[in-house]
């Protein structure tokens, strides 16, 4: 058989184009091409797999949503096809329909069980990921109702107790609905719980809506039953809902008779079906007819009842009680640090997400960035498990491969295993050592050669951190790559293998030197010091990923000027109300990257730090988490997953930093701690807390004084356990002068002025 390859299947494409009048698909790709730098790939197949998905039910959207509007819709679609809403997008041209406004949910479930059930900002309940939804109302026989997701306002909470639960509360001037959905463990089996309290000041029922949609839109629905003893829904065959009271009456409708909330009050139907997957049911149950109350509980299992499968789960509490503690008077940053610890462990069971829904898959660059934060809150057998199985992701060549065409991975598996070494104490596993030597020869061997071009030494064109732009020779990850090649030399010695400690710290210096020489290039370019995202970019939002340099890898001084022009480049542009508004694909305000640029300042000693950490916590969500990124009008999600995990690894890590942080060969203690909080008189803290040198327990507590004094005085204490020897320390309070305690001391005292 001839092979596919000799087929001429571009003159077949370009002749049914043409004669079917449309542009010509061939030479449109080919004019594509000349604005993106040669690469080996294009674009991830991931990601463009992922985009399909999304458009595909985007179209599907564009058929379904808007000539339906008379549906109970989630909440994003009220908003966003409302004109009168901030929220409102025209779709005159869009040919797909996608949430660009509300891109907020909250996951709940258990640390040791790895599908999570999202819940939206007006309680609509998705159990299963990319599945149908839950949703409760209130309705009455007079057609009056309280729809969640038609009202503008609600209360939303996560409740950190025994388990997580979502609690949302809406309510009118008639009634008041309030549910609380969690997962628990039932024989053995995970279930998505939901607890509904109800109230009405007329005859209500409280109606559990099943709805052919979630947070991204259309999710069909077959078919579905309740069962003769009318407490349960069978689901296309397969899922089912269970409810603790008999219902007292039942509706289904399918798309052509319209949302089954135009059904109630009409003849009982007890099973349903739709040709076109757009089933929706109502189960009623009564309130109280003397108090007007009501309350009804609905189980979803997780996992099919006969399934033989048990699941463990520790307590939260369990899982928690090596983590490090935060200590600080300010409320919302203490909730969103303590949110954040249970978004890490709820999405780390096994593999490491940087979401519940649509980034559920693994990515290593966002993985590196979640690692880092278990492993500096002591959450160091959490993070082993995910680093243990980075091996079996690593291909015949040395690279570690999540997405195609992303240079940036290699240098930081390497990185975060010096990270995992450092913060422990301890040396590489041997098991390890093999896949540490194969990731720094691609590196070495990956880079281009020296042949005099403008990109000598670098690492490919590719497609990097996707935020980033097309695909370009991005400093990104260029800079990761020395990272890794460093955290390589110091693997191996470590290891005692001092040959490959040395190659390795050699290639590190060299392919620095020709990074510099490249920026260097670059800046007389373009008349500035601050680094572009890439050698032939002018300075644009791409800058953003240069500052990796600083942090979180440490190649450079605190306050490198080429750094700090940056920063004030992206300060001076590319920000939106103290956040850092990335303008390639995201298009919105982004949490973790504005607190990138705060931990580079908070490094250099320049105060305004303390403004972006303000924003990124006024912009979380009332369950305290960000998507990835903020529509700076709304305030709601607008690309990515609805809870980032990435944005809320880089939040504990800024709280961390504040507190301690190395800085190469010491220590430092307080550098990032607020004013406010000082001023409260409250005792601070944080640890105990991994670092290279060791565990420390950093407290600051305010000490009386005998009389009266135009000072404060504090005491800044720390509590370690070194791995060898006490390492130096600096205190650096804001504000005040930097003090250097002697080896042996572990306190000093400062004052500040009343």
């Amino acid at each position: 058989m001839m092979s596919f390859r000799w087929v001429p299947w571009k003159i077949l494409v370009k002749y049914a184009a043409r004669r079917h009048g449309f542009l010509d698909p061939i030479n449109l790709l080919s004019q594509l091409q000349r604005f993106i730098q040669p690469s080996e790939f294009n674009e991830p197949v991931e990601l463009l797999r992922a985009g399909a998905l999304m458009h595909a039910r985007g179209l599907i959207n564009n058929r379904v949503i808007q000539h339906n509007l008379d549906w109970v819709w989630p909440f994003w679609i009220e908003r966003q096809f409302d004109p009168r809403d901030i929220s409102f997008i025209p779709r005159a041209f869009s040919i797909t329909h996608i949430n660009l406004s509300h891109r907020n949910w909250t996951a709940v479930g258990l640390p040791d069980y790895s599908d999570l059930p999202i819940v939206d900002p007006r309680g609509l309940i998705t159990p299963f990921i990319d599945g149908w939804s839950v949703d409760v109302w209130l309705v009455t026989s007079t057609n009056k109702a309280l729809l969640p997701s038609k009202e503008k306002h609600a209360e939303q909470k996560l409740s950190l107790n025994n388990e997580l639960k979502i609690i949302t509360k809406v309510q009118n001037s008639q009634g008041f609905l309030k549910s609380q959905v969690s997962v628990q463990l039932i024989k053995s089996k995970p279930t998505c719980i939901i607890n509904v309290d109800a109230s009405y000041d007329e005859p209500a029922y409280i109606v559990i809506a099943l709805r052919p949609y979630n947070p991204e839109g259309v999710s069909f629905i077959d078919s579905a039953k309740l069962n003769e003893q009318r407490n349960q829904w069978l689901i296309d065959n397969n899922k089912i809902v269970e409810f603790s009271r008999t219902v007292d009456s039942h509706h289904f409708s399918d798309f052509q008779h319209g949302d089954v909330l135009l059904q109630l009050g009409k003849a009982e139907q007890l099973e349903g079906e739709c040709r076109v997957g757009m089933l929706t049911a109502a189960a009623m149950f009564t309130l109280d007819a003397h108090t007007g109350m009501g309350q009804v509980s609905v189980h979803i299992p997780l996992i099919q009842q006969n399934s033989k499968t048990d699941i463990q789960s520790k307590p939260w509490s369990q899982h928690l009680k090596t983590a490090a503690v935060l200590k600080i008077p300010d409320k919302t940053f203490q909730s969103l640090y303590d949110v954040a610890l249970r978004t890490l462990l709820l999405h780390s069971s096994k593999d490491i997400y940087p979401g519940p829904y649509t980034y559920k898959r693994f990515w290593f660059r966002d993985a590196v960035f979640v690692l880092q934060a278990l492993l500096c809150t002591g959450l160091i057998k959490r993070a082993e498990q995910a680093l243990d199985q980075f091996s079996s992701r690593q291909d015949w060549s040395g690279y570690f491969h999540s997405q195609e065409g992303e240079w940036d991975s290699n240098g930081q598996v390497l990185w975060i295993l010096q990270r995992y070494c450092q913060l422990t104490g301890q040396a590489p596993k041997t098991k390890w050592l093999t896949m540490i030597k194969r990731g720094a020869d691609w590196i070495i061997n990956k880079r281009l050669p020296s042949i005099g071009d403008a990109h000598d030494g670098l690492l490919p064109a590719g497609f990097s951190a996707e935020h980033l732009g097309p695909n370009n020779y991005y400093y990104w990850d260029n800079f990761w790559g020395i990272a890794g090649l460093l955290a390589a030399k110091t693997l191996f010695n470590l290891a005692g293998d001092t040959k490959l400690s040395g190659k390795y710290q050699r290639a590190a210096k060299e392919f620095q030197h020709c990074v510099d020489l490249n920026i260097n290039k670059a800046g007389k370019n373009l008349a500035t010091r601050a680094i572009p995202a890439a050698p032939n970019r002018r300075m644009d939002a791409g800058a953003i990923g240069s500052l990796a340099m600083a942090y979180p890898a440490q190649l450079c001084s605190e306050k490198d000027e080429r750094i700090l022009h940056t920063v004030e480049f992206l300060l001076n542009k590319c920000c939106v109300d103290n956040g850092f508004f990335q303008d390639m694909t995201h298009s919105g305000i982004n949490a973790y990257l504005t607190l990138h640029i705060a931990q580079v300042l908070m490094r250099a000693g320049d105060t305004r730090y303390q403004q972006l950490i303000q924003r990124i916590a006024e912009l979380a969500s009332p369950t305290g988490q960000w998507p990835e990124a903020i529509h700076p009008q709304t305030g709601g999600g607008c690309m990515g997953d609805g809870q980032h995990v990435w944005a809320a690894a880089d939040w504990i890590m800024i709280m961390r930093n504040t507190f301690v942080r190395e800085e190469h060969d010491r220590l430092v203690l307080g550098a990032g701690i607020s004013e406010q909080w000082l001023i409260s008189q409250q005792t601070l803290k944080f640890g105990p807390a991994p670092t290279s040198f060791g565990d420390v327990t950093v407290t600051i507590e305010p000490v009386s004084l005998p009389s009266e004094n135009v000072q404060l005085r504090h005491k800044i204490s720390w509590q370690s356990k070194w791995h060898s020897s006490a390492p130096t320390i600096e205190v650096r309070l804001p504000g005040q002068k930097v003090l250097h305690p002697k080896t042996d001391e572990n306190h000093v005292f400062f004052e500040m002025p009343r």
